[in-house]
């Protein structure tokens, strides 16, 4: 049976890595999963991720424009530091931080700007039915030009159910392939 990417109260309600790097939000979203895998094995998926390098492991004719995501881990890939650009398709992050095998923080923009746009993961590993396994808890938080009735009415229509698609077929392509141990 599949997880369904849905984060627990608590979860919701708990800091993420990272949330101090987008201050008043507009739109908050938090989803999570459980990989039948430790941190140090889920992490290099992630660390890998972007345009034109592993993809986004979600839905790749929107967001990779046809090009299938990584099945597998690419050295090449493995690269990303705190403070490396990104590549998101017409737009890059920044990997603002970068903490292996616990934390993976993307942004777009800055707290000090109009917009800002931050997508946290934040690896937790749990013992669960005899081994390590990895809660990988997700948070998006955007701040959009256009003041808080604009721009909250913006994001709140685009970005939140945009985030709800893409990001539990992410969560999942991600659990099935550390799963398969591709």
């Amino acid at each position: 049976m599949r997880e369904n990417c849905v984060a627990t109260a608590e979860e919701k309600s708990a800091p993420v890595v990272g949330d101090h790097l987008c201050t008043n939000p507009h739109v908050v979203a938090t989803r999570c999963i459980t990989i039948d895998a430790a941190p140090d094995a889920v992490f290099p998926w992630i660390r890998q991720m972007g345009f034109g390098r592993a993809g986004w492991y979600s839905h790749d004719w929107i967001d990779n424009l046809g090009r299938r995501s990584a099945d597998r881990l690419h050295d090449e890939w493995q690269d990303v530091e705190t403070g490396s650009k990104v590549p998101g398709g017409p737009i890059d992050f920044t990997a603002a931080i970068v903490e292996a095998p616990r934390a993976f923080v993307l942004q777009m923009g800055e707290d000090s700007q109009r917009l800002n746009f931050t997508l946290a993961y934040e690896l937790r590993e749990i013992e669960a039915d005899g081994h390590t396994k990895t809660r990988l808890v997700t948070r998006m938080r955007a701040r959009v030009p256009g003041g808080r009735v604009l721009g909250g009415a913006v994001a709140r229509g685009l970005l939140g159910p945009g985030d709800g698609v893409m990001v539990r077929k992410q969560l999942r392509t991600l659990a099935d392939r550390v799963g398969r141990g591709e």
